[in-house]
């Protein structure tokens, strides 16, 4: 039986000012395991942003628990909850967040100089290349991002979130800023990933990319439910 990678246990996330309070997230559970797939689907403002800070450390939970990986992350310092989430997660986002005055080669060894272990030139080499090689990008590592298309420079942020070799890949509306081809181009490279064994939690407006997800939630008003595939799919 596959290891839990998250489980979410009445996770609330509350905003309070002096007038009101704002419940993002009421109470959510959640539950991936080593392997899977999983899409969360919303409309704007549902909460999904609120969530995925949680699911990546950036925020803790009001209330509930976040197991990760076996651990226990709902209440991290800060500098605690930065070396955890370097150790298990890899982020893309929607917006590459590439380094302009960086190479290619560069850019996908960052996270490695902020990484616990220690690393040799030579071990660096080898993981870099090896995540190049894995979204077709080798041949452009001396290049810049900004010599890049944006398919291309989605394929970086890719191979620099599997660097360091992370129990779970957070995928935040990687599709946005690129055009359909390329949008569906990354989408065939995450389910490959995932086809050999990397653990996705795609977040998403777009109903069409979510539907590549083994398992789909949809969160709406900080509430979140599975969301069933069409028979014909399920078949």
């Amino acid at each position: 039986m596959s290891k839990s990678i998250i489980k979410l246990e009445k996770i609330k996330k509350i905003y309070a000012t002096e007038e009101m309070e704002t419940h993002a997230l009421q109470s959510v559970n959640l539950e991936i395991k080593q392997g899977e797939f999983v899409s969360i689907c919303g409309p704007s403002g549902c909460g999904k942003s609120t969530l995925l800070s949680i699911l990546g450390l950036l925020d803790t939970p009001s209330k509930g628990t976040y197991i990760l990986d076996g651990m226990d992350v709902s209440r991290l310092s800060i500098k605690q909850a930065a070396s955890v989430r370097n150790q298990k997660i890899g982020f893309i986002f929607q917006a590459f967040n590439l380094i302009d005055e960086l190479s290619v080669y560069e850019n996908v060894a960052l996270p490695l100089d902020y990484s616990n272990k220690q690393f040799s030139d030579e071990e660096v080499r080898q993981r870099v290349e090896k995540c190049l090689e894995t979204v077709d990008m080798l041949n452009r590592s001396s290049h810049r991002p900004n010599q890049l298309s944006g398919g291309q420079q989605q394929r970086v942020a890719i191979a620099r979130a599997l660097v360091c070799e992370p129990a779970l890949l957070l995928v935040d509306e990687a599709t946005g800023n690129l055009d359909s081809k390329n949008g569906d181009a990354v989408m065939s490279m995450l389910r490959s990933l995932n086809d050999n064994g990397t653990t996705i939690c795609l977040v998403t407006h777009d109903p069409r990319y979510a539907d590549h997800a083994d398992k789909q939630y949809r969160l709406n008003e900080g509430l979140i439910e599975i969301h069933p595939k069409p028979i014909a799919e399920a078949v």
